[in-house]
């Protein structure tokens, strides 16, 4: 057994002296480290309410218009690339706990800027450094030793991973996040200012209900059992923008940040409620399994010694398509109209649900040694 081999058979939780680590110190530390995903959520979700709000704001205050209100959403995924990358260098420089703790201060100058906006470039400015805050925040590591590839013990989970987390954007969760309020509005729903209070609640609510019954019902059980309710759930929202569709007289530009004043013509409210149903149900289908997991088994598929990098580009990733998906989700909405946007996410978890039980490995209950031999089929 190889130094490294030795390595990753070793507790991480157990200190040095063998002696149990403290619960409490250790509760302590998780609920602190806890602050950093809590904070980046914050400013991932915070376009959701104040994109329709900027894009009705008066003079003098800064107001968005169509292509500003896509930027104002997507640009914060850039900035969170970006510091990412900067955020792995910064853990190899100064460790996890100072990372962590300087990632506070784009983080502050970030909403403070957003907050004393007087124009459309410093509003993109705050939310770029909030994006930055997020990358560090995920402590990502920068470069690759190629070499490590030629190895089915890491092209294997690596392919995997990166994957998991393309597969994980292209089910639209961030263009859903980012604009659940709109998309409320879009829906004809009344009160739709309560949407993110409500996708904020199911998440946490599924979320801990995930983190509950993952040991027992394992990680691809739920991956499949998530990616089969976000199909159905997306499917059925495409169907409700087709049902309710004005018919051949409506443009097909859709603008998804504006309300809409018109009342549909050939929907009851059965269909509006279709609409939110239909939004509730993919939030907790992607809470219990696509929204934690992924991450899980990023942290569990790579050895140690090439985890830090590995995760590192699958964090990239992650953030890539972010930009990718909520970038274009409005021209998604103008090409394809509505209900087309949602049935071609519906297609992507259609084929997240194929890819979980063809290639995704179960971990549950496995050392890192055995995950590694599975790859290497040992």
């Amino acid at each position: 057994m190889t130094p490294e081999d030795q390595e990753e058979t070793q507790p991480l939780l157990r200190p040095p002296g063998g002696s149990a680590p403290r619960s409490r110190r250790v509760f302590l530390a998780a609920f602190a480290a806890a602050l950093g995903p809590l904070s980046f959520g914050f400013a991932l979700g915070y376009s959701s309410p104040a994109i329709p709000s900027l894009r009705r704001a008066a003079p003098p205050a800064p107001r968005l218009d169509a292509a500003a209100a896509s930027w104002f959403g997507a640009i914060v995924t850039l900035g969170a690339a970006a510091g990412g990358v900067l955020g792995g260098w910064l853990v190899d420089l100064a460790g996890r706990k100072l990372s962590l703790l300087l990632c506070t201060v784009p983080f502050v100058t970030g909403f403070a800027v957003i907050t004393a906006a007087q124009n459309v470039w410093m509003l993109l400015g705050g939310r770029l450094l909030t994006g930055l805050a997020c990358g560090i925040a995920s402590l990502v590591a920068p470069g690759f030793r190629l070499v490590q590839l030629q190895r089915p013990g890491i092209y294997k989970p690596f392919i995997i991973g990166i994957s998991l987390m393309a597969f994980q954007q292209l089910s639209g969760i961030n263009a859903v996040m980012f604009y659940a309020e709109s998309i409320f509005q879009e829906a004809k729903f009344k009160d739709s200012s309560l949407a993110s209070v409500v996708v904020g609640v199911i998440q946490v609510l599924f979320t801990a209900i995930a983190a509950l019954v993952m040991d027992r019902a394992g990680r691809r059980l739920l991956l499949a059992l998530s990616g089969v309710v976000m199909v159905f759930s997306t499917s059925a929202f495409g169907a409700y923008f087709k049902l309710t569709q004005d018919g051949p007289s409506n443009s097909s530009h859709v603008e998804l940040w504006t309300p809409v004043s018109m009342e549909p013509t050939n929907a009851s409210m059965g269909l509006a409620w279709l609409a939110v149903g239909s939004m509730c149900l993919f939030i907790a289908g992607f809470a219990v399994g696509w929204g934690p997991i992924p991450w899980l088994l990023m942290s569990e598929i790579f050895p140690l010694h090439v985890k830090g990098v590995a995760t590192g580009v699958c964090v990239l990733t992650n953030w890539l398509m972010a930009f990718l998906v909520t970038k274009e989700f409005s021209s998604l909405m103008e090409v394809l109209r509505p209900y087309g946007a949602f049935w071609l996410a519906s297609a992507f978890c259609i084929f997240s649900v194929l890819f979980t039980l063809a290639c995704v490995p179960e971990t549950k209950g496995k050392t890192l040694e055995q995950i590694t031999a599975h790859f290497e089929g040992r």
